[in-house]
């Protein structure tokens, strides 16, 4: 007889799936843990996915500080231009497409801004 760590009861070893298991069947196969479990994916990403993953925290960390970069000349837009540009992969890969299309724009338009500004 074991004590079971979730209903704190005494239960026969037949309650437990294996020997060195501490939670009894019932308490294992709860309704709300059983769809908790099935809504949680354990999985590795891919080499691609932490390479896209990374560049676009690196992207977003530029994006975050060009604002307060913009008023000493154009290292703020150059900085959003290449913040945008790191960041679609991480976005591509998400295939969230509509972020996508918020990076081009954004870097398009500072393009746009540095060409016409004497950049």
């Amino acid at each position: 007889m074991r004590h079971c760590n979730i209903c704190k009861k005494r239960k026969k070893d037949s309650k437990f799936k294996h020997a060195g298991k501490k939670t009894c069947i019932r308490c294992e196969f709860r309704w709300k843990r059983s769809f908790l479990r099935l809504l949680v994916q354990d999985r590795r990403l891919s080499a691609k996915e932490r390479l896209a993953n990374r560049l676009g925290y690196f992207g977003t960390a530029f994006i975050m500080i060009s604002p307060y970069l913009l008023p000493y000349g154009n290292i703020g837009a150059v900085t959003y231009v290449i913040g945008g540009i790191v960041c679609i992969p991480q976005v591509w890969v998400a295939k969230q497409w509509n972020l996508v299309l918020v990076n081009l724009n954004v870097s398009i338009g500072y393009l746009i801004y540095i060409l016409y500004n004497g950049g």
